[in-house]
């Protein structure tokens, strides 16, 4: 890792000696829960999360039969889609935007949001003849993939009647509710979790691999990076590659530099939404907590306020000269930079152990469980309640734009503040350049972190941090007219009705918490709808 300039060398070098001191990297792999929390009940759930440390070697034996197992069933599967949320789509995610598929291999899809659109359309892309599922929860609790599975296998047994759970495999933790459905329903395979692994860092064990085993990726190798980076994050914290990003990562964030920009080249350009997640809901709690940005360009040192840590990760043979340059101005201008370098994409698996370990370590330093995510659940029950009619958070916005509210928004902006889109909207390449342009807009007029989430992925990601972290948030959330319900079989209410619970469930949170929030609804021109607001914004912000 380079670390420039010197004044963030020199801040990293005193968070290693407090590191060392304390004995840190030897505690981690003690398993020594008081390195994070002094209470007995946090101890012990710390304890119970740290599988993630060992995973490189205990998966080992089991990647025979798992690319056996690929291998039959790649045979009649013209495509793969995982339905899954949070920890249990965004590798998958990032494997697949980075390898693609390899050479007879089946073309994957995550399928991760609730909007109506979304979910009928990957219902019009994959027949289920010819289609693998890959049903993805660890608690076998979660909502999402619950209905994923419910719509899907209707859909299936319309198609093949008795035969239709041999088109699922499913990935849930043993003794979980969707483990017992799997076995009724007679799905193909069931893949175990690890209890010990939370969501977050499950990357290399089913969750991640099984996925990659259908792209075709050569998983021997993608876990022998992990395990040689593992062995490398057993060293002494001023030579441990993990423990050196995370004393960077705290000592940054002490230091005022808490918003984490991600600069990522290709083709690993999107890893940054699965580092998201991990940083986010890891670090942001008890009013503390790392923002990390992800999907915002690199722009020139002016529109930057002085809250920025930049981290930039190149792999060999894909540089890019117009990156270096703004980062080598940046520099300049006294801004904290980080580079971290690939060899190829397969040392994306030595990353994932890099970066666990370092927010650990990073976790450490912020006096914070790394591994436990309390305010998650809160927008989760609000929309359980809104789905039971306990609550009338279903009601409709108007599709009327309220300038007025968003230009009070748009001025509650403060230096060292972060603006927020959170967008209840169907994930197109045309939806994200449309919010891309606003959050730019943002950033350029305000000098200000932006962030982009689509609902309801980052519930389960920087939610966390909404809710938990500083109070330095100010929130656009983003709804719009869906133009179908798309019913779920056995339940009372749509994928219509869930995307607007989980919304206005998400709303109710921010404001309970006093969080500066707003939401504009747009109607079925979504488009439309945000080239409007697009201009509003601008009109909202100073010249």
């Amino acid at each position: 890792m380079n670390l420039r300039p010197d004044a963030a060398a020199a801040r990293c070098r005193e968070a290693v000696g407090r590191l060392e001191s304390e004995r840190a990297v030897s505690r981690i792999w003690d398993c020594d829960a008081s390195l994070w929390k002094a209470e007995a009940v946090a101890r012990k759930a710390i304890e119970g999360a740290l599988g993630w440390l060992t995973i490189p070697d205990r998966i080992e034996p089991e990647l025979p039969e798992l690319e056996a197992f690929v291998e039959e069933a790649r045979r009649d599967a013209e495509g793969v889609v995982v339905l899954g949320m949070g920890g249990s789509s965004l590798a998958p995610y990032v494997f697949g935007r980075t390898f693609g598929s390899a050479p007879g291999f089946p073309q994957l899809e995550v399928l991760d949001s609730t909007e109506p659109s979304a979910v009928a359309g990957c219902a019009a892309r994959h027949d289920p003849r010819r289609t693998i599922f890959i049903v993805s929860s660890k608690s076998g609790t979660t909502l999402e993939p619950n209905i994923f599975f419910d719509y899907f296998y209707d859909r299936a047994v319309r198609e093949l009647g008795d035969k239709a759970g041999g088109r699922f495999v499913v990935i849930t933790d043993p003794g979980s509710p969707l483990e017992k459905e799997a076995a009724a329903r007679r799905v193909r395979r069931i893949f175990p979790g690890d209890r010990e692994i939370g969501g977050r860092y499950s990357a290399l064990s089913h969750f991640g691999l099984v996925p990659a085993a259908f792209l075709g990726l050569p998983i021997r190798e993608l876990v022998a990076r992990a395990r040689r980076m593992a062995e490398a994050c057993r060293g002494a914290a001023g030579e441990n590659p993990g423990a050196l990003l995370g004393a960077a990562l705290g000592a940054e964030a002490l230091a005022g530099h808490d918003k984490l920009t991600f600069s990522i080249g290709e083709p690993a350009g999107r890893f940054g939404m699965w580092l998201e997640q991990l940083i986010a809901e890891s670090t942001g709690k008890e009013g503390k907590g790392i923002l990390p940005v992800e999907g915002e360009p690199l722009g020139p040192p002016a529109v930057y306020g002085a809250d920025r840590f930049f981290v930039r990760c190149e792999i060999s043979g894909w540089e890019d000269a117009a990156a270096a340059s703004r980062l080598e101005a940046l520099a300049e201008h006294g801004h904290p930079i980080a580079e971290l370098r690939l060899e190829d994409t397969l040392d994306l698996g030595a990353e994932i152990f890099r970066w666990e370990f370092a927010t650990a370590v990073a976790g450490r330093l912020l006096g914070i469980n790394p591994f436990d995510q309390p305010n998650v659940q809160e927008a989760k029950d609000r929309t359980h309640a809104i789905l039971a009619g306990e609550s009338s958070g279903k009601a409709q916005a108007r599709a009327e734009l309220d300038e007025a509210a968003l230009s009070r928004l748009l001025a509650s902006i403060e230096p060292g503040d972060y603006f927020a889109i959170t967008a209840y909207l169907a994930e197109t390449p045309e939806t994200e350049a449309a919010l891309q342009q606003i959050r730019l807009k943002v950033r350029d007029g305000k000098r200000v972190a932006t962030t982009v989430g689509f609902g309801p992925r980052f519930l389960h990601s920087t939610g966390q941090l909404h809710k938990g972290g500083p109070a330095d948030g100010v929130f656009l959330q983003i709804t719009c007219e869906p133009a179908a319900s798309v019913p779920i079989p056995g339940r009372a209410w749509s994928f219509g009705d869930v995307v607007a619970a989980q919304a206005a469930g998400d709303l109710a949170a921010l404001q309970a918490r006093g969080r500066r929030a707003a939401r504009v609804h747009l109607p079925r021109d979504v488009t439309r709808g945000l080239q409007e607001l697009a201009l509003a914004v601008g009109r909202a912000l100073p010249a």
